[in-house]
């Protein structure tokens, strides 16, 4: 049986399974490559290649995203909001989003953060997410409406908000 046909011979219940066990391979293999750099060349290398590989992926996992939602060229925040809801992290992390009065700006919260708990679970510092989540979130912004900014609220090591893990604000320039 051809992987597309196995794959549709799935009940829905099981498609949303899997999909929930790939977003969790997906989030053990960065961890484990990430540990792997920080253990034989500490935080700083850690973090160097981590940001690199961000870099590229954030646009190539925004791009298919849009591409799948079938998104215009200028979807917006509004764009943005879903797009948010359709990547890896949105099967695993508790998250929200939050609109400002006038629609101008979201804030994406995550409300609870599975990278941090795990290490907290091992005995780790946490990670230092900041730097990298403003490539990131920016990144990914960006990949959906190149009109979109992103600015870091509150994200480890500058944690401003303790109601959360991390918060971002997204507006059009």
């Amino acid at each position: 049986m051809k992987n597309d046909e196995l794959l549709q011979s799935l009940s829905k219940e099981k498609l949303i399974r899997l999909i929930k066990d790939y977003s969790k391979n997906w989030l053990a293999m960065d961890g484990v490559w990430f540990q792997s750099v920080e253990r034989m060349r500490g935080m700083d290398e850690a973090m160097y290649h981590d940001a690199e590989a961000w870099k590229r992926y954030t646009v190539i996992e925004g791009k298919r995203i849009k591409t799948f939602l079938e998104l215009p060229e200028h979807p917006g925040l509004e764009g943005l909001a879903l797009a948010l809801q359709f990547r890896f992290y949105a099967n695993l992390n508790e998250a929200d989003i939050v609109w400002n009065e006038d629609k101008s700006t979201l804030t994406y919260r995550t409300c609870e953060c599975r990278v941090q708990r795990a290490r907290e679970r091992k005995g780790m510092p946490f990670h230092p997410c900041k730097p990298v989540g403003e490539i990131e979130y920016a990144g990914f912004a960006h990949a959906i409406d190149e009109r979109i900014a992103c600015q870091c609220l509150s994200c480890f090591p500058d944690v401003t908000d303790s109601s959360c893990c991390c918060a971002w604000k997204f507006w059009l320039e």
